[in-house]
């Protein structure tokens, strides 16, 4: 990349929420976590529905994230850390994450992309080649179940898996456990065999349900449709993880 080019990528510029650090939730070690803003999606247990909307992020330039990015360097690298966007949904700004992780690349930075894989289309081959790992959510692998869940549809979601996958892209897949939601043998064993058959799978997070954003949904004055969902006990969900693993697959 010449300096011109350089330049005019540290000047594109995004819609972010915020930033923070986290350990062993966010990808391997120590990662300096950048929220994008806007979702075209609306889990019904989303935990940050102030990432919702483009509009009410703030701008900043990849200049910016990256002097940001520096001040933690440190800690971040010193611990087999890395970089992760999230959001949001960070594949709703393609053209400002790409430049990120292109220049987190340069850095010499681990770097993850955290997706629901729902607008997986508008990731470029370029992109991907820059992203170490994709931080999979995949909500449910019933057809009905997610488009009640998420508004959405599955089917994009499991096209960006399989092409992750036939670009060697590593995956660590989420799946949130919701009681009466997301806990149903069938829709769990399916989605354990679709998994399987991606060799670029190392690990499938089974993330409990919880109702820690509950009080950003008050703050919003806005409903939130899961609060009187029970969480899911330890026994559901090593029975989860276990038919995970019936699969083959390592799950966590």
């Amino acid at each position: 990349m010449n300096t011109v080019t350089r330049l005019a990528a540290g000047q594109v510029s995004g819609r972010i929420h915020s930033w923070d650090l986290s350990t062993g939730v966010d990808g391997p070690g120590t990662r300096f976590v950048l929220f994008t803003s806007g979702c075209p999606l609306r889990c019904l247990y989303c935990a940050n529905p102030d990432t919702w909307h483009m509009r009410d992020g703030r701008e900043a330039t990849v200049d910016e994230v990256m002097a940001e990015i520096d001040k933690y360097r440190p800690f971040i690298t010193t611990a087999g850390g890395g970089v992760t966007l999230t959001g949001g949904e960070p594949l709703l700004q393609p053209a400002f994450t790409g430049a990120v992780v292109r220049r987190c690349k340069e850095a010499g930075l681990h770097t993850a992309l955290d997706t629901s894989g729902f607008l997986g289309t508008r990731a470029t081959d370029e992109l991907l080649a820059d992203t170490d790992l994709v931080l999979l959510d995949i909500k449910s692998f019933d057809v009905a179940t997610y488009r009640k869940l998420t508004g959405g549809s599955l089917a994009p979601t499991l096209n960006f898996a399989t092409r992750l996958d036939r670009l060697g892209v590593a995956l660590w897949i989420r799946y949130v456990l919701v009681p009466g939601w997301t806990d149903d043998p069938e829709a769990v064993d399916g989605l354990g065999a679709f998994l399987a058959g991606l060799g670029s799978v190392d690990r499938v997070d089974v993330l409990p349900f919880h109702k820690l954003g509950a009080h950003k949904y008050d703050a919003l004055g806005l409903p939130f449709p899961l609060r009187d969902a029970a969480t899911p006990a330890p026994e559901l969900i090593e029975r989860v993880r276990e038919q995970f693993r019936e699969h083959g697959l390592r799950a966590l």
